[in-house]
């Protein structure tokens, strides 16, 4: 019994230093080249504070990607994310930063490509059947198309960048089910919110064939969706279209950050 007890003592022990140097190996990491690739969701549309020289694309301060970059200081940071952006984007576009020194790359697409923006557009402005039946046509496209699509990113990212650690994050659900609220009709929130839970499906399969970490923002968003009172997106901004159904600063510091902090 005593030599049972010595040996799960010495077990235990083994597993604590090798934790240890885990995490010693991800420190390190983390102050590695860092790339930021994506979308209007990576770029930070929504959250204000924009970089000029990045112009169209939209990208924030206070989008989560330089927020990481500005709390662990990597040997060098690339934010190529782009407003609008689509996965032929990326690969034409944005990974002109990456080689093998890239110790982290994140990435959140594939939205765009499912029709996103018309989408929303249908579901704001169209009936409840309308609504739904543009849903089922980005649906049948997440089945048929996307797929191919994210994985000749992904597979680029792995070529490009064959040493680093990719977080592929995911999109948040839009609204709080079931609250007296201004605006769309719950069928449609929900089909939006059903669409949103589909889309991140694929995205984090294909991220798991490819042995990237997907990061899911859907639990950190709970209780900040459209609708909840607290919400940490943007509902129909008539003032500025473009930040509709993005998160704000607090949706990139309290929703995103944490899981690419968790993921990275």
């Amino acid at each position: 019994m005593r030599r049972s007890r010595i040996a799960a003592y010495v077990s235990s022990l083994l597993l604590a230093v090798g934790a240890v140097l885990a995490g010693a190996g991800s420190a390190q990491a983390a102050t590695g080249p860092y790339v930021a690739l994506g979308d209007s969701y990576a770029s930070g549309v929504g959250a204000g504070s924009y970089i000029s020289s990045s112009g169209d694309c939209k990208r924030s301060t206070k989008a989560h990607p330089y927020l990481w970059a500005a709390a662990n200081s990597p040997s060098s940071f690339a934010f190529a994310a782009c407003s609008g952006a689509r996965t032929g984007d990326v690969l034409n576009n944005q990974m002109g930063s990456l080689n093998s020194s890239t110790a982290l790359v994140s990435i959140s697409i594939g939205g765009n490509d499912a029709g996103f923006a018309d989408v929303m557009t249908t579901c704001v402005l169209q009936s409840d059947s309308s609504c739904i039946s543009r849903i089922n046509t980005a649906k049948a496209y997440v089945d048929s198309t996307l797929p191919g699509q994210l994985n000749n990113v992904y597979s680029a990212i792995r070529t490009k960048a064959p040493n680093a650690h990719v977080v592929v994050i995911g999109y948040p659900r839009f609204y709080k089910l079931g609250q007296s609220c201004l605006g769309l009709s719950e069928t449609k929130r929900k089909a939006i919110n059903d669409a949103s839970d589909y889309l991140n499906a694929a995205v984090a399969n294909r991220a798991a064939a490819h042995s990237f970490t997907f990061g899911d923002v859907r639990p950190t968003f709970t209780g900040h969706e459209i609708c909840s009172g607290s919400s940490w997106l943007h509902s129909v901004n008539w003032l500025n279209i473009g930040e509709s159904y993005h998160p704000t600063a607090a949706g990139q510091s309290g929703g995103y950050l944490p899981v690419l902090n968790g993921a990275a």
